[in-house]
């Protein structure tokens, strides 16, 4: 269809940008370089989800992307959109329901929202807008589409049926404006075994774990070659390598892409040397793996369906330096504040990160997103801080009172931890750590040749 025919303009907006109400946390993340980066690499991500609801956009709409970090900076002028779809997370909902409002002041006729908020909160958000996208928006987003051209738009959608991924299109990079990224996302599967009480990602659009056809991956990551000369990848699962056979085939492939890519993944790929090889040899530069805790009582009963990474803490530190010295670096993550945890954790978690010499940590409060289990018990418990408090859902807020300690404690020994995690001479010992494992074992290898 000739462009000039498509009269129908449709709007795709992500809410991006790390958030945090913590003023003395962000004071600490300008001065230390750990933090700063990892929330830079967040904050640069765009939303694979908007790109893909983009490729499925039927071709009488003329669509575009945009990403609001501030809505003040966002000039939105009269009548510019017929339709206009905002994915946001919980820390900007506030923000994405007040951009509702201005968008309907500037005449746009029908506004819709998606995303894990929404979907755990839709009543909520309906207040604010024409229409909401429960659970995966690729079954619903066409039907959403074509009920708005003939001004018949419903109030919510509902994936009922699980969306088959055989059936995904290559997400419209081309949108993107490539160089504000450091890297692009590229989803392989949906779901995660594990079922922890705290997640808020896609086990809560989707129940089950699902995976995407080799071909399809191969696909988008030709489309970003494409269109960038050097490009990072980040596979965006909840845990990549669930099943091992899929990736020893995509591996030699992706390594013929000369890319470099970086995933979150669990302790198990520490005990597959193919696997290991095969991911290093692809161009596989960092995996982050959720350790959670260097405490037992903090892992008890973290899953819902059972109690996994509780039986690991044994091996975390010999997994850790098997994965390293494969010459791919872990970034760590912990969250402070499980029901196991006392004060003496944060010096706990820095002594183990030191002890572990990973390259990189990731340190957060454990945090009550809507629609979690987690959510649920703290609610019934009567623990939730200040209940619709979204703009505290940060991971870098405290929203909830704990069990071992007081909240300004876990506030507190946070700060100092974070203090210690990420000073300049911590960080460079950590990463010398892991340079010089590497290199000892490439020598080792070398002699067993």
């Amino acid at each position: 269809m000739n462009k000039d025919n498509k009269n129908f303009k449709v709007g795709l907006v992500a809410m991006s940008g790390v958030r945090a109400c913590d003023g003395e946390l962000l004071e600490l993340g300008l001065t230390l370089p750990g933090f700063v980066e990892r929330s830079e690499t967040i904050a640069s991500l765009p939303s694979l989800g908007l790109l893909t609801l983009a490729a499925m956009t039927p071709e009488w709409c003329d669509v575009s992307y945009h990403e609001v970090d501030q809505i003040d900076d966002w000039v939105i002028e009269e009548n510019t959109f017929d339709v206009v779809a905002i994915s946001t997370f919980s820390a900007q909902v506030k923000e994405a329901y007040e951009l509702c409002g201005r968008l309907k002041e500037k005449g746009v006729k029908h506004v819709v929202m998606g995303g894990l908020h929404v979907t755990a909160m839709p009543e909520e958000a309906l207040k604010y807008c024409d229409a909401v996208i429960v659970g995966e928006g690729e079954p619903v987003w066409v039907e959403v589409l074509e009920d708005a051209k003939k001004g018949e738009i419903k109030g919510i959608y509902r994936a009922d049926d699980a969306f088959d991924l055989a059936d995904a299109p290559v997400p419209a990079y081309e949108l993107l404006n490539i160089e504000r990224y450091n890297r692009l996302t590229v989803q392989t599967s949906r779901g995660c075994p594990f079922k922890c009480e705290f997640c808020a990602s896609s086990i809560l659009l989707t129940e089950k774990y699902k995976q995407k056809p080799m071909g399809k991956v191969l696909a988008e990551v030709d489309k970003i070659c494409e269109i960038w000369k050097r490009p990072f990848v980040e596979f965006a699962d909840d845990n990549s390598f669930v099943n091992r056979g899929y990736w020893k085939k995509l591996l030699p492939e992706l390594a013929k892409r000369k890319i470099k890519w970086f995933t979150e993944t669990d302790l198990n790929v520490a005990w597959d040397d193919e696997l290991l090889r095969m991911m290093r040899e692809s161009g596989c530069a960092e995996v982050l793996i959720g350790l959670e805790s260097p405490v037992e009582a903090g892992l008890d009963g973290l899953e819902t369906k059972g109690n996994w990474k509780y039986r690991q803490l044994c091996k975390y530190k010999d997994g850790i330096a098997r994965i390293q010295e494969a010459g791919i670096r872990v970034n760590g993550c912990f969250i402070l504040g499980l029901d196991g945890h006392d004060e003496g954790i944060f010096e706990r978690v820095s002594v183990f990160a030191d002890e572990l010499e990973l390259y990189d940590v990731q340190v957060t409060y454990l945090t009550a997103f809507p629609g979690t289990p987690l959510y649920a018990r703290l609610r019934r418990e009567g623990r939730l801080l200040e209940e619709g408090a979204w703009e505290k859902c940060t991971l870098f807020d405290v929203t909830y009172e704990p069990r071992g300690m007081s909240a300004s404690a876990l506030r507190e020994g946070f700060h100092g931890l974070v203090k210690k995690l990420y000073d300049e001479e911590s960080t460079a010992r950590r990463r010398e750590g892991f340079k010089e494992k590497f290199r000892r074992a490439s020598r080792m290898q070398k002699c067993v040749v």
